[in-house]
């Protein structure tokens, strides 16, 4: 079974209230008691989004955390990558040379590479937007087009 981490799920839980409250500073205990998550938890992936420049932590009494930029212009894709490392299939679609010992004589590896690149593409097109609305009150959802039922 192909599954993301519990943290990357959290990541995203977290990113979508901030992206429902865009422009609002959430401080870890907010987030922790908005979404659920424990602390702990919420310190450790608000640190990890922030050195991955998809979230800004500003400082002092009205300090908090934010996303660095606008909901629709970060994509599914940049917050996997940011909380697990890169995407991939098997070792040898991890598009890092020399991975696998059979890389050379694999009958498969090219069609590794090109599953995992249709998922990197698929993840690519869904925005933390469009994550943060829920499914209920969705019509549709491609290529960037999604509206809400009224």
């Amino acid at each position: 079974m192909i599954r993301i981490t519990k943290r990357t799920d959290y990541g995203i839980v977290l990113l979508s209230t901030l992206a429902v409250s865009a422009g609002r500073r959430f401080s870890a205990p907010e987030l922790a008691a908005e979404s659920t998550v424990p602390l702990p938890m919420v310190s450790k992936i608000l640190k990890e989004l922030t050195r991955a420049g998809i979230l800004a932590s500003h400082r002092g009494v009205h300090g908090g955390y934010a996303l660095a930029r606008d909901p629709q212009e970060v994509s599914v894709h940049e917050v996997i990558t940011a909380l697990e490392g890169p995407i991939a299939m098997t070792e040898c679609a991890d598009e890092v040379p020399g991975v696998c010992d059979k890389e050379a004589t694999c009958p498969v590896s090219s069609n590794w590479g090109r599953i995992n690149r249709a998922i990197r593409e698929a993840l690519e097109e869904i925005t933390l937007a469009q994550m943060s609305i829920p499914t209920r009150n969705l019509v549709t959802l491609g290529r960037g087009a999604v509206s809400a039922q009224s």
